[in-house]
């Protein structure tokens, strides 16, 4: 259950220029096209990092002139989706004014502040700290990207003599610099000296190309790539990581320790902040895991700037032994393992700050590396938590390339501190919108292809959370995702059919959404049915039918949900979704709504048994939800109608009209409620019962 291996990517890297479409661009739009045929391929370049450029002709606003402008990507865009809004545009002739105001390393930061004044046509985009190393390269057309096998080169020991050799003049080299005017002032230097370059090779950084069109921009950008990656290829000298010393579990045995390893490592590190989780164990984290190198080189840290602002600089390699896999051990290892990584991280801090450096940010890990198990991830969402996953796969692929023909070096510590706590990073930082009320936390709502279930799943990840949807509908259940993925995107939603009657079923669910997401902190107790009849004519099969899913199922997911919560030890809160009929007894459907009071009474029990962990158990008791409710448009409907005498086609305005308020239902109305239970707004709040059902005074709760 691991990250599947991509087999695109094992492919060769070539061209899809389409000249066709290409030739129906303007230029705007063909950088447009180039960016997201570069940023579509992790090893051209990684998630929100490299840069493109093109200096076009425009016809300023005000004066009417024809004006040289710099499009490029803006601040936080990614190449693989960026639109042509997401690009600043600045007046050329205004940034090469720029170069007088220039002061020198010491003040190099303010260039910033000065980049709105070189704003065209009053773009809102904000322009990247990279704007001033697109600029003075004198090139219609220029990438930046950051791909592993280049970055393998430019991360080598003997980095500068191997571009040289591998290159033969047409890639310059500069030393390490930290991304800013200066460094654009030397590759401004750099390329007109050697007018002949392609293109050059930054330090422990990355890769910067040119050309006169976009298309030939673009094609040169993946030679070098090439040349590269087929010279890494040919030219090792020694076993990959220094060899395999572990074999790897087989992959269900790797799935199922990750899944009870995660919550008890998220509960450990999500005091301050919720974390959420991803596991990765595809062949190149396994390699890695497995070999004699690991520990040394995960202890040198990343070296390019991208990779480690997202995973830190260097991971946290746990003590475990595949050859004698013994789980009880690696968990009692976990506190001081995470004690000495947060005193080496905090040590780092003190040995670096600077005078006027941010406060210290949290110290927990990023990145987890487990021998012969794959690689844990954590970060404050779903999609953060996999990226940086996928930054460490690059660092991964760097280490391989560098070390295969000559010897890896990561970034100096002071050069990282510096990038890391950059004040300019910290502006970014604190730009960041407020986190929504659920942020960070993970819901699984059980029957969640309902109107009931897609309503609350909506309305959860609304706020902010991420949702693990089951149901036993698996064609609905789908139906249901690819609608919530239009709210929240594919990282905050994922399903697993099962049937909550079954023990191994229950289990699986919990288990799939530990491993997807790291634990479990929201449950919304959901599933349904219904059924009436008199009560002489009550079969037992019907009886134990409403019993096994609206008790038994209530208490298998409720169970494993709690064992999971006790283990976090981040409290938590369960939500049953009851019914009126839990509480006001209805004629012709004794085994529905007895099956409905132990319901809300299981939930009171539970109340009892969570209050010292911190998990609060509520219900919520819907009434007459009709207008998308898979329960109403099956027999119950017409039994309810046969019941109270009227067509099937009137029952919802019939129980409109019966409410206090003579307001229907529905079951955004329910998913409100459902929302209150859940966030902090109840923190308060356990053993209660809220009724949405317009109001029924025979339902009051006593």
């Amino acid at each position: 259950m691991g990250a599947p291996s991509d087999t695109k990517h094992k492919e060769p890297i070539t061209s899809r220029w389409d000249d066709q479409h290409a030739a129906a661009l303007s230029e705007p739009e063909l950088l447009l096209y180039r960016s997201n045929l570069l940023g579509s391929d992790l090893r051209i370049t990684n998630f929100g990092g490299g840069n493109t450029s093109a200096k076009i002709a425009m016809t300023d606003p005000l004066t009417g002139d024809q004006v040289d402008v710099l499009w490029v990507k803006g601040s936080g865009g990614d190449l693989g989706s960026i639109k042509l809004d997401g690009f600043s545009t600045l007046y050329m002739d205004k940034l090469h004014a720029l170069k007088g105001r220039y002061r020198g390393l010491e003040h190099e930061d303010e260039m910033v502040g000065y980049l709105p004044h070189c704003t065209f046509d009053l773009n809102p985009r904000a322009a990247s700290i990279d704007t001033p190393l697109h600029a003075y390269i004198d090139r219609k057309h220029v990438d930046h990207m950051h791909p592993d096998a280049v970055i393998a080169i430019a991360a080598c020991k003997n980095s500068r003599a191997l571009t040289e050799k591998i290159f033969e003049g047409e890639l310059g080299w500069l030393p390490w610099q930290r991304p800013g005017y200066d460094l654009g002032l030397k590759l401004e230097k750099l390329s007109q000296e050697q007018p002949q370059l392609k293109g050059i090779i930054l330090e422990g950084h990355g890769l910067f190309t040119w050309g006169d069109t976009a298309k030939s921009c673009y094609e040169t950008t993946l030679a070098m790539i090439k040349r590269a990656d087929e010279w890494l290829s040919a030219n090792v000298k020694q076993p990959v990581f220094g060899g395999r010393v572990a074999q790897p579990l087989p992959a269900a045995e790797r799935a199922a320790l990750a899944a009870r390893l995660m919550p008890l490592l998220r509960g450990k590190i999500s005091q301050q902040e919720y974390k959420l989780g991803h596991f990765d164990d595809a062949d190149a984290v396994l390699e890695f895991v497995c070999s004699a190198d690991l520990a040394p080189l995960a202890a040198l840290g990343t070296s390019c700037p991208d990779h480690f602002l997202r995973t830190k600089i260097r991971p946290l390699v746990l003590d475990f032994d595949p050859a004698a896999p013994d789980f009880d051990r690696l968990v009692g290892g976990l506190d001081q393992a995470l004690s000495d990584y947060r005193a080496d991280y905090t040590a780092y801090y003190e040995r670096c700050k600077r005078a006027n450096s941010p406060k210290i940010r949290d110290a927990n890990p990023i990145i987890y590396l487990i021998p012969g198990v794959g690689m844990l991830s954590f970060a404050k969402d779903k999609a953060t938590a996999r990226i940086a996953g996928e930054f460490y796969v690059n660092a991964i692929n760097v280490m391989r390339g560098a070390n295969g023909v000559d010897s890896y070096v990561g970034l100096p510590e002071q050069e990282a501190f510096d990038i890391e706590y950059w004040l300019l990073e910290e502006a970014k930082l604190q730009r960041m919108p407020k986190p929504k009320s659920l942020a960070g936390r993970i819901a699984l709502v059980t029957g969640g292809a309902g109107g009931i279930g897609q309503a609350v799943a909506r309305q959860l990840l609304q706020e902010g959370a991420c949702v693990m949807l089951t149901d036993i509908d698996g064609e609905a259940l789908e139906e249901a995702r690819q609608n919530l993925v239009k709210v929240a995107g594919k990282d905050g939603v994922a399903t697993v059919q099962a049937n909550i009657t079954s023990e191994d079923d229950v289990a699986g669910i919990l288990s799939a959404t530990a491993l997807r997401f790291g634990g479990v902190d929201l449950l919304v107790s959901n599933a349904g049915i219904a059924s009436a009849a008199p009560l002489d004519e009550t079969s037992l099969e019907v009886w134990k039918r409403n019993q096994d899913i609206l008790v038994t199922g209530y208490f298998l997911v409720s169970r494993n949900t709690f064992q999971i919560m006790k283990q976090q030890q981040l409290g938590g809160s369960i939500v049953f979704v009851g019914s009126k009929n839990g509480l006001v007894a209805s004629a012709g459907a004794s085994a529905y709504c007895t099956a409905k009071a132990a319901e809300i009474h299981l939930a009171r029990c539970i109340a009892l048994e969570g209050a010292e962990h911190g998990i609060r158990v509520n219900v919520v008791n819907p009434d007459a939800v009709i207008r998308g409710s898979r329960i109403w448009d099956g027999k119950w409907k017409e039994e309810r109608a046969a019941s109270n005498k009227i067509g099937a086609d009137d029952v919802e305005e019939f129980y409109r009209k019966r409410s206090m308020l003579k307001k229907s239902v529905f079951p955004e109305d329910i998913a409100e409620a459902v929302y209150f239970f859940a966030s902090d707004k109840s923190g308060k709040s356990t053993g209660n019962v809220l009724n949405v059902d317009a109001g029924n005074a025979a339902a009051f709760t006593r």
